[in-house]
Parts: structure tokens; sequence; C-alpha cells
């Protein structure tokens, strides 16, 4: 099949586009290559995959006569919608900037959706949505009505939109919501890459809450599998469906909505020990109190998932860390390791 993967140079977009070239479909990767963090590691994940049955292309969501070109000319099957602007405290500083990607970005593809009769899009939501939510595990089931930071209220505004056009125009649509994705290429302004990079060099790391916090922290390989197995679910109509008796991850529309998450909650200083392992070295600790739009705690029930796909997360909190640092020194080179050793 035919498939368009937006934001394919992205942590979470490369690697699916990776896998699907792999499984032998055609992939139409997207991505507006923005400064958000280092250009060159967002081209470096796409050179990786250097596989004939990609093509990307340098488009921005926004530019919606572009969008349209682009739905016109490749006729996609399927679509795998994982652009946007991410992080919870950049859009303290930058709301603007998410609701151009998230929200007007998330409609042209919904159109191009409609206009071409897509057989099924998946799209990304986050556990962020969940918000002041407190029972633990957080489910698909509860109202997700108290978001507490603009991105997470982008994210609950594309599930509302992905819905409406399941409603209105019978498009199947199916929303995942990542819980902490971790692992090799990531983002630079995540907590893993962030701890890494300051602990080779000797400077302290911040630690939000006073390391009291608990985080369902999801192995990228594991992140892939679920999304490509579940591009293949594609949600039908429930007529008998009604608001009053049955949960909000599903509809009378062709529409599901689906937690991602390993399903096992870890402390965040149990994490900072399986890095402080991984590199050999004990990490300065500067202990903070919680930042504005974080929550306490994220801890993903996931049975009806896996359910339907057949997969439970295999990849251990201790594996996925040195995972990442194995990357991690390959990538930033032969300097990087000697810092290491030098300690």
């Amino acid at each position: 099949m035919r498939y368009l993967v937006t934001g394919v140079a992205g942590f979470i977009g490369s690697a699916v586009a990776q896998r699907l070239c792999s499984m032998g479909h055609e992939v139409v990767g997207i991505d507006n290559f923005n400064s958000y963090y280092d250009v060159r590691l967002k081209q470096a994940r796409v050179q990786r995959i250097a596989h004939p049955a990609l093509l990307v292309l340098d488009c921005d969501l926004v530019d919606q006569k572009a969008i349209a070109r682009l739905f016109l000319a490749h006729r996609f099957d399927r679509v795998i919608h994982l652009a946007a602007q991410a992080g919870v405290r950049y859009s303290l500083d930058n709301p603007m900037t998410y609701a151009d990607s998230n929200l007007t970005g998330h409609l042209t593809i919904l159109e191009g959706c409609r206009r071409h009769q897509i057989e099924h899009l998946v799209y990304a939501s986050s556990s962020s949505v969940y918000g002041l939510n407190r029972k633990l595990p957080l489910s698909t089931a509860d109202r997700v009505d108290h978001p507490v930071s603009l991105y997470a209220a982008t994210k609950k505004a594309n599930e509302l939109m992905a819905h409406t056009y399941s409603h209105l125009y019978g498009i199947p649509t199916t929303g995942l919501r990542f819980f902490t994705v971790y692992g090799p290429w990531g983002r630079p302004d995540m907590a893993l890459f962030k701890f890494t990079e300051a602990m080779l060099a000797g400077q302290p790391i911040d630690i939000y809450n006073q390391g009291d916090m608990l985080r369902d922290f999801t192995y990228i390989d594991d992140i892939v599998e679920g999304v490509v197995r579940i591009q293949d679910v594609i949600p039908a109509a429930q007529p008998d469906w009604q608001v009053e008796t049955g949960t909000p991850a599903t509809s009378s529309a062709p529409y599901r909505i689906y937690n991602l998450g390993h399903g096992q909650p870890v402390k965040l200083m149990d994490f900072i020990t399986a890095l402080e392992n991984a590199l050999g070295r004990e990490a300065v600790k500067n202990y903070m109190p919680m930042q504005p739009g974080d929550v306490y705690a994220t801890y993903a029930e996931t049975e009806d998932l896996f359910d339907v796909i057949g997969f439970r997360p295999q990849v251990s909190v201790e594996a996925g860390v040195q995972r990442f640092v194995d990357w991690y020194l390959d990538y930033y080179g032969q300097t990087m390791q000697g810092k290491v050793a030098a300690h």
C-alpha cells in the first residue's frame, strides 16, 4: 500500500516510515524540518532509512494548497499523522506555534482524508490529555476534560476534530495516546537526552517535583510495533453506541482511541538510576518543584489495545536506556566516549 507519514523526520515518524518500507509498502514522508531542535538530527534520521520505497518531501502542514496537491498527486491508501509541535514547556512561551501545527495542521490532514477516501487515518494523541485525572491507571474510558498545558489541549482538540470527521464523512480514525516515548534517535528536549548530555558534561540534572514522579516509559520499538499493528485494525461504525452508556474511546462513528504505553509505570529516580548504570557514573542532582504543565504520574491502561493487536511492549527500562546510551555515544562520536572513559 501507499502511506503518507507526516513528521517523517521526527523521532517516531522516522522509525514508523523505516518499518513500513521494510514491510514492502510505499511511503511518502513529509516534514517541515523546523528549528525547534537540531535540524541535523532530523536530517540524519531520514538519511538512515535510505530506502527506495521512501519519498521525503519538505512540506508544512499549514500550507493547505501544498497538502491538497500532495493528496491529489499520490493517492494514498492510508495516513499515519505524527507531525506536531511537541513539548509541554515550550507551549508556555510559544502558544501560537501549537495552534498552527497541531490545530490547523491536523485539519488539513483531515480534509485530505475526506476528499480522497482514505481507508484509515491513524494519528498521534498524547497521554498529556489526561491532565488533572488522578485515577490510575489512566483509561480511555475516562473523560479528559481538564488539560494542564496548551499542548495537551491541542491533542484533545485533535481527537474531537477526528471524531467530527468520522461522524460527518465516515472516515475511520484511530488516535493513539503515546506515553513517554524514549530510545535511540530521540528528541533533544526530552528528559533522557538532556540528562545524558548534562551527565557527560559533568553538569547537574534538573529533577522536578523533588524526584517524586511516575512515568510510563515506552521504548520506541514497542511504539512502532503498536502503530504498525493498529493501522490494520480499521474502526467500524457502531450504530447502537450512545453517549450516555458508551465509552468515550469509541462512537457510533468509525472512531477509536487507544493508550499506547508500556503499562508499567516507573519511578523517575529508578529511571535515572538506569541511566547512571548505563553511563557508569552518578548524576549530580538538582531537585526542583513541579513545573507548570507537568503531571505527577502517567500509567496507561492498555488492555483494550493489546486485545486487538496481540502485542505487549517487550523492552525494559534498563535495556532501553542502555540502547539509548549506546546510540548517543556512537552518534556524537569518539570524543564523547573519551569523556566517559576519563571518568
